[in-house]
């Protein structure tokens, strides 16, 4: 159906009516787009400037979940070091030592084996003698005493004839002549066999023609506690009377087996001592003039035990120096060594009858030395944990009741347990500060500032922090 020409009109008026009172209704909506930008627009205003961060404010309970814990900055000296590694040695002629075959034989027993503590004068090996000298030392004992016998009968016999005349004297001069010889030679005899592990029983036993077919070799005396060094030497075969009331040596290592022949010398065993020993540290050349200073002037080394459990052992009541400087450089690593005297500390357990040493230091245990090098007077002395750094700058935490003040310092020197800071007014002695945790005191106050939240105190000049009145 087609529509007339007025309705249509009609149609066309309605419809731009109704867009016109739509589009005065949303004016608010559409005109702003159409209009220009007004020159008294709104600018947003720029943040004003965060403050630097001071103080921190930490509950009790805070507190106790850092672990700080708060102590008066006091002036005092400290002795800047540099740190040495090292390792705990034997020492030479104190520590081990061998004992040695008396003569040619076999080992018919051993009695004491590796772990064994053993005091002077204890069996270590019995030797069935196959020395032929030894034999033929015995025989010719044997024989100057016979004949030393049979002089004295001679010359008992003779005597009463020459005080009568019927003898010339000259004969008795030339029997007692003899017989004098007779004693140095036997004298030369009972020495020898001695050296060679006899006792003097056994010796006596062989002059009377009980010769001795088996040896014992025996733990040796201890060796004097003196600061000259004592080669290793061959063990005192005697019956000795030094006796002590705990352990001599440990057996350490065998060095003969059951039923092998020995030479005489040989090593037979190796028995160690570890109460004296040495703390061999390792230096580089251009540390050589720091060393050489500290042990001209008996300067005192403090040692670091890497493995050791000091609440289990006395207290170390010993001064560490250094004893001497080696001259030879390591080819492999380029370090020269240097020796410090170590007292060592042991205990003794019983098991199955037997006596068992435990040693506190023990050879190849590593250590750490700090070598004194430069007296620093008037410093402050902080643990490492109660300053943190921020690029160029250095702060600690004064400490007044929950509150917390950061406050710069200047660091003079550092190491891995201390920091040094310079007592130029920035801290105050006598004012409580942090000793750990600084690290973490700083991140809660940086925290703490970028969150907007204020702390409510105020800093006096004498560097005390309080609530706002």
């Amino acid at each position: 159906m087609r529509f007339s020409k007025p309705l249509r009109l009609l149609s066309g008026v309605s419809l731009l009516a109704i867009l016109g009172v739509a589009g005065f209704f949303t004016r608010d909506r559409w005109m702003p787009l159409f209009s220009p930008p007004s020159a008294t627009a709104h600018v947003d205003e720029a943040p004003p400037p965060v403050e630097e961060p001071k103080v921190l404010k930490l509950s009790p309970q805070a507190r106790k979940n850092l672990g700080l814990a708060a102590r008066p900055a006091k002036p005092q000296t400290y002795w800047r070091t540099i740190q040495v590694p090292g390792t705990v040695v034997d020492r030479p002629g104190r520590s081990d030592r061998g004992v040695t075959s008396p003569a040619v034989g076999v080992v018919s027993e051993v009695h004491a084996f590796p772990g064994d503590t053993v005091r002077p004068g204890d069996r270590l090996f019995t030797l069935r003698l196959f020395s032929e000298y030894l034999q033929n030392t015995q025989k010719e004992l044997f024989s100057a005493e016979k004949e030393t016998q049979l002089i004295q009968e001679e010359l008992d016999r003779l005597r009463p004839l020459a005080e009568n005349g019927g003898l010339a004297k000259s004969k008795i001069i030339d029997i007692e002549n003899r017989l004098r010889r007779q004693g140095a030679l036997i004298q030369a005899h009972r020495q020898d066999l001695l050296t060679r592990g006899l006792t003097p029983q056994q010796i006596e036993n062989v002059s009377e023609g009980e010769f001795v077919s088996t040896v014992d070799v025996v733990a040796p005396s201890l060796v004097k506690q003196a600061e000259n060094l004592i080669p290793v030497q061959q063990a005192a075969f005697q019956e000795g009377d030094v006796h002590t009331g705990g352990f001599a040596y440990e057996v350490q290592e065998l060095n003969a087996e059951l039923g092998q022949q020995v030479q005489a010398g040989q090593l037979l065993i190796t028995l160690a001592n570890h109460s004296a020993l040495y703390l061999e540290g390792h230096a580089f050349k251009r540390e050589a003039p720091f060393l050489e200073k500290a042990a001209q002037n008996g300067w005192h080394i403090a040692v670091e035990f890497a493995e050791d459990d000091p609440e289990r052992w006395p207290a170390l009541e010993q001064s560490f120096e250094i004893r001497y400087l080696s001259n030879a450089i390591d080819t492999a690593s380029r370090t020269f060594d240097f020796f410090i005297p170590l007292a060592n500390q042991s205990r003794a357990y019983e098991k199955n009858d037997e006596t068992f040493v435990v040693w506190r230091f023990r050879p190849g245990q590593r250590v750490r030395l700090h070598v004194p090098v430069e007296e620093l007077t008037d410093v402050i002395v902080l643990p490492s944990a109660a300053v943190v750094r921020e690029g160029p700058e250095a702060y600690v935490f004064q400490q007044n009741g929950d509150l917390f003040n950061r406050i710069p310092v200047q660091v003079l020197h550092e190491d891995r347990l201390n920091i040094v800071v310079a007592n130029d007014g920035s801290v105050t002695p006598g004012l409580y500060l942090a000793q750990s945790a600084a690290a973490s005191l700083n991140r809660v106050l940086k925290a703490q500032a970028a969150s907007g939240m204020r702390v409510d105190v105020h800093v006096h000049a004498d560097g005390t922090v309080h609530a706002s009145h």
